[in-house]
This record gives structure tokens, sequence and C-alpha cells, in this order.
């Protein structure tokens, strides 16, 4: 629902499943995104296949990650639903599901790939 007043923009039900009925979209192999705010910072919820993964990459600004359901891992660990996760700018990681996952994530600002994707 959106208010015009003040241009707020709610997602009711994200924690207990709500995401499931979103509208998303390619956007990369395994993954896909429904993008809740499209200008900086973006705002989306992506869903990793089971095996997907992301490549090494650099943040140029802070990334947030909460984890609505499954699990994601970094060189960092492995994160749950429930777990948030925050990566700031100037910070270096790949990403991959297992599992799979879905996750809202807000990037301040766009990620630089750093290495080629497996073909």
């Amino acid at each position: 629902m959106t208010s015009k007043a003040d241009h707020r923009v709610s997602y009711a039900g994200l924690l207990t499943g709500g995401w499931k009925t979103a509208q998303f979209k390619p956007f990369r192999d395994g993954v896909e995104i429904c993008e809740l705010r499209s200008s900086d910072p973006v705002v989306a919820l992506l869903k990793y296949a089971p095996g997907a993964r992301v490549p090494r990459h650099l943040h140029t600004g802070l990334e947030s990650i909460f984890v609505l359901d499954g699990s994601q891992s970094d060189e960092n660990g492995t994160y749950h639903a429930g777990d948030v996760v925050l990566n700031p700018a100037g910070s270096e990681h790949s990403v991959w599901s297992a599992q799979g996952c879905v996750i809202l994530i807000e990037w301040e600002r766009p990620i630089q790939i750093l290495e080629q994707e497996d073909l």
C-alpha cells in the first residue's frame, strides 16, 4: 500500500512468506529479483535457486541484507532466516546459497563485479 502524502510504501507479511506472491524476474544465473525501489538506494527481494552464486564483487556503498527464507553464504559464514548482514563500502565477497534462499537487500550504491562468472 502506498501513501501519497508521504510517499511511503509498505509490504506486509514478508517475514511470514508474503514474498511468495511477489513478481520476480531474472537477475543473474539462478537468481531472480523483485525490485521494491529502483533508485539509490535500491531495495529488492532476491530469490536464489539452490546452488546459485554471485561472483566476487566490491561494495561501493553499504549493502544491507535480511535473510527471509533459507540460507545464504559468503567467505565469512552462513546466514539463516532472521539474520541481518551489513557489508560496508569497500568490502568484497562472493555469495552463494546451497539450499536456496530469499533475501531482502538494500544497495546504497551499485556493486562492481570483480571476477568472471563461470560459464
